[in-house]
């Protein structure tokens, strides 16, 4: 797989959730349709998020490659007929909000990597990370009618969940935001 031709490669090694996916549309801007843009990350969480946000804007996400913990992700330019405005959840909950409910044990899903998880977390959080989302779905069944919130470090990786838990029939779902990056409240650290 070393003769992939790319247009352009941008380094976000050493980047957390939002970096890689602001380069990447910022690079994508700057490109013309049917190129090929390499990305270069060392979150794990980018695997999951670059092929998301792909999906979710219309480009075409051709894959990844691991090599001693660094991800290579390719994506190819869509036409502009092919693409699709980014949409955002629109129901959101700031971080002070949940910090009131947690008193009445809500249900709240972690969607950032086991790490972020483990070096704190909101306590009952139940960790899900973004990129195993879709096959812990039938784990989240019994969630399906109540009310769930969803964080991640920035509020990025979390509303792209809400999007994804809506469309499988979740009907009440908040992103909580800013997340993690800037929680106050009460955290639980893994020993």
């Amino acid at each position: 797989m070393n003769n992939i031709t790319v247009d352009k490669s941008i380094d976000c090694k050493g980047l957390a959730c939002p970096m890689p996916i602001v380069r990447t549309k910022k690079a994508m801007d700057e490109m013309k349709s049917g190129e090929v843009l390499e990305v270069v990350a060392t979150d794990p969480g980018s695997v999951a998020d670059v092929r998301s946000w792909a999906d979710r804007t219309g480009h075409l996400f051709l894959g990844t490659i691991e090599e001693n913990g660094v991800f290579k992700h390719y994506i190819r330019k869509s036409a502009p007929s092919e693409t699709k405005p980014e949409q955002t959840y629109p129901h959101v909950v700031s971080n002070e909000e949940l910090e009131q409910k947690l008193d009445a044990n809500p249900v709240i899903l972690d969607v950032r990597e086991p790490m972020e998880y483990a070096f704190g977390h909101i306590p009952g959080a139940k960790l899900v990370p973004f990129g195993k989302l879709e096959e812990m779905m039938d784990e989240l069944l019994p969630y399906q009618k109540q009310e769930i919130y969803v964080v991640c470090r920035t509020g990025n990786r979390s509303d792209a969940a809400c999007q994804i838990l809506q469309q499988k029939g979740f009907t009440t779902v908040k992103n909580v935001v800013p997340g993690m990056s800037d929680w106050k409240g009460p955290v639980v650290k893994q020993s």
